[in-house]
């Protein structure tokens, strides 16, 4: 038997009450890896126009910066790691849609809430750039709902104005149809909360998207028999997957059902729910600008082969 003296014995109960008071101890919230982790809103200067782009940054472990990055074309893209010190960073993407054999390079620096830098395109073209954080967009519960607004009907355009290329949209018997690659259509009308009806058909191996406040897109694509992704049928562009594919055949109409309320999204295509009230995190490449707090129109891409559009009726929140 091993006898302990008095002294040995103190000991141990003061050992085993500061092991206690540090069990019960709260752990403390460990800060943010840096400042740059977040979102930001970008704003490219492409030759003297402006240009949407997008950036998240968060930390892996305890000391690495980890993100992805929207451009003004293409989707997210993951970024690998973030370089940052003294309040610079920089980080590197493979070429996805550019042309050229070298990274996308992304360089800036932080100053309170802005940033500011130059992004060198695989190409090797430089532009500099202006980004904020973006706006958290939380919602305050389902709003209430106004009057509901038809933007298809009879044989004229109304409510819509073509940009970029030349106008092939036609309308017939309620029925916008673009045969043929050409011009995109943006409401005149900006909205900010809304639910939108939206019915399309595509031919085979066709591809269009609807964007929501102009800057989210929803892929409309001949997607039946595919697996669910982020660049087909019933997705949020490179950022949300549907649950589910339930594309028609290619020159079947096929139904989306939007609620969208701050970056929250529900999505029903041909009355299956295949996106339910998920975080949208960012703007998708296309976006017409990167201004996340404002109210945005609907805008329906005509540039990327023919496509139809019929009963789109947006209702937005009062």
């Amino acid at each position: 038997m091993i006898k302990l003296s008095r002294l040995n014995l103190k000991r141990l109960f003061c050992l085993a009450l500061s092991a206690a008071s540090i069990a019960a101890a709260p752990l403390e919230a460990k800060p943010l890896a840096s400042p740059l982790e977040g979102r930001w809103d970008i704003t490219v200067d492409r030759d003297g126009k402006p240009a949407p782009s997008w950036l998240e940054v968060r930390h892996s472990g305890t000391k690495t910066l980890v993100g992805q990055f929207t451009s003004f074309s293409g989707s997210a893209r993951p970024i690998a790691e973030v370089q940052f010190a003294d309040g610079k960073f920089k980080f590197e993407i493979p070429p996805q849609w550019e042309r050229g054999d070298k990274n996308l390079t992304v360089e800036g620096t932080i100053s309170g809430e802005t940033l500011s830098g130059s992004m060198t395109t695989p190409e090797g073209k430089t532009y500099t750039w202006k980004g904020v954080r973006a706006p958290a967009l939380r919602g305050k519960g389902t709003p209430a709902w106004g009057t509901p607004v038809k933007l298809t009907a009879g044989n004229e355009i109304k409510g819509w104005h073509a940009v970029g290329g030349e106008n092939q949209w036609v309308a017939e018997n309620g029925i916008l149809r673009s045969p043929k690659s050409g011009a995109n259509l943006i409401t005149d009308q900006k909205f900010g909360d809304f639910k939108l009806h939206i019915e399309f058909r595509i031919p085979k191996g066709s591809n269009s998207g609807i964007y929501l406040r102009g800057r989210y897109e929803v892929q409309v694509t001949d997607s039946k028999g595919m697996e669910p992704a982020l660049d087909q049928m019933g997705s949020v562009y490179g950022f949300i997957a549907p649950s589910e594919m339930v594309a028609k055949d290619a020159g079947e109409w096929n139904s989306y059902d939007i609620t969208l309320i701050g970056r929250m999204l529900t999505l029903v295509a041909n009355g299956k729910t295949v996106i339910s009230n998920q975080e949208i995190p960012g703007i998708t490449g296309g976006a017409l600008d990167s201004n996340e707090g404002e109210p945005g129109p609907l805008y329906i891409q005509g540039d990327h082969g023919p496509v139809e559009y019929r009963n789109i009726v947006i209702t937005p929140a009062k």
